[in-house]
């Protein structure tokens, strides 16, 4: 995959206070993953040399507003977010108690995520692009070529990798700039996607790998 500025972005899917803060609805969940794969700093890495190098950055997000809460059913994982009141926000046209919130970008992130010329698309509602204005924004600027992280593994990454896939995108999944689940019950999210990634994907990298390449 040549990694180059002029049809290659990075893309992070939710950069979240509720995934990736210890103080998130998430966090008893995923905080392992996040912590033994230093996700936190790594998104961050990727947010810097991404800016420092001239290549674009994207934001798909994922919020629910007070309607999506009336949903006549949900997923296994939907059915807890929407009980934890995960990524809520107020309303759709309205950012009343939104900075400091679960749904909120982790307080580092900011300074990349805020400066005018990153895209945040529209939200994801459950864990793809296909609902979002995500895939029209970067075939606007050119984009074939996606530089993917962010949370959750097995589920929103997971899923945008998918599709980003099937619309004839080239997909490299920076595997310690993500993290997963892991339940007692359900296994391990991480180690689910990391097969799913190595079967489908045009690449698995580290941010190391990443970084270099896009130096």
């Amino acid at each position: 995959m040549n990694i180059n500025r002029n049809d290659t972005a990075v893309l992070i899917t939710d950069p979240q206070n509720d995934f990736l803060s210890e103080k998130g609805v998430a966090w008893k969940l995923v905080g392992d993953s996040v912590k033994e794969n230093k996700t936190v700093e790594n998104i961050e890495r990727l947010f810097k040399a991404a800016k420092k190098n001239g290549f674009e950055v994207f934001i798909s997000p994922h919020y629910y507003y007070p309607t999506d809460h009336s949903w006549k059913f949900e997923g296994t994982l939907e059915k807890v977010m929407h009980e934890i009141k995960m990524f809520d926000r107020r309303g759709v046209l309205s950012l009343d108690g939104f900075s400091g919130s679960g749904a909120d970008w982790l307080e580092r992130y900011k300074p990349f995520i805020e400066d005018g010329k990153t895209v945040v698309a529209s939200p994801h509602k459950v864990y793809g692009p296909e609902n979002n204005d995500l895939i029209l924004q970067l075939g606007k600027r050119n984009i074939r070529k996606v530089l993917l992280g962010g949370m959750s593994a097995n589920l929103c990454v997971e899923a945008h990798m998918r599709e980003f896939i099937e619309r004839g995108f080239e997909v490299a999944v920076v595997k310690d700039a993500t993290a997963g689940a892991r339940h007692p019950e359900l296994g391990d999210g991480y180690k689910a996607a990391l097969v799913n990634f190595g079967y489908i994907v045009n690449a698995v990298l580290l941010t190391d790998e990443v970084v270099k390449a896009m130096g």
